[in-house]
């Protein structure tokens, strides 16, 4: 992806939180000059890799296989043996009509997805065989505190309000509904490491490679370590 290109999509991404009234953590909106003068207060947010996850997944065409996040907190993998360290974490997304977020799983994270407002988010779900393959068994899943079967590979579609509790090692795969506008996605989890605990079904990228065109607007996760000493 362009820098240039990031940049448009975190601006377009912060006048639709702005419209639907989600308000992100003062960090969010540091510039790459104000990282470099941060001290050993702010390590969390980059061992934690709070902020700011745009990706594209290597796909190099972000409106049809992308996805925009930012997470607002999250614990470190290393402390879930400790029950007083943060064992959670929390993401916004924005997905739009048709952008397609790759079929993967999680072996450590067990999340709730969340449409937080907007147009109508579709999920399909597969479990996970022993061999990490798609597997033909029925899916069974919470929603909103129901249990829900669906066949394998099916859908299911969460509408404004709507969660589902997505175990590990289910596979899914998620975009908004052609028609029905850009959703805003939440998800609540288990700590999260998004670079040890993606299982993608087709071998994909989950950080994108960015080409420098301008400055950064804001950094994003990944952007950390070229500007923050410590």
């Amino acid at each position: 992806m362009k820098r240039s290109e990031v940049n448009a999509i975190m601006r377009e991404g912060i006048a639709f939180l702005a419209k639907k009234q989600f308000l992100l953590p003062s960090f969010a909106f540091w510039t790459p000059e104000a990282w470099r003068a941060k001290g050993p207060e702010c390590r969390e947010i980059v061992t934690n890799q709070l902020g700011w996850d745009i990706t594209d997944f290597g796909s190099g065409d972000f409106m049809k296989i992308g996805l925009f996040l930012f997470t607002i907190r999250n614990g470190a993998s290393a402390d879930l043996a400790n029950p007083a360290t943060k064992t959670y974490a929390e993401k916004i997304m924005i997905v739009r009509e048709g952008q397609v977020t790759p079929t993967h799983f999680h072996s450590q994270k067990m999340e709730d997805i969340i449409n937080r407002g907007g147009g109508n988010l579709v999920i399909r779900l597969w479990n996970a065989t022993a061999a990490d393959a798609l597997d033909d068994t029925p899916v069974t899943v919470s929603v909103d505190g129901v249990r829900k079967t669906i066949p394998a590979g099916e859908t299911l579609t969460l509408h404004p309000g709507d969660s589902v509790c997505l175990p590990q090692r289910n596979y899914h795969s998620f975009w908004g509904e052609a028609g029905k506008g850009t959703v805003l996605v939440g998800e609540v989890s288990r700590v999260n490491d998004d670079r040890t605990d993606n299982r993608f079904h087709a071998p994909i990228g989950r950080f994108p490679q960015i080409q420098e065109d301008e400055q950064p607007l804001h950094l994003l996760c990944t952007d950390y370590a070229k500007y923050y000493r410590y």
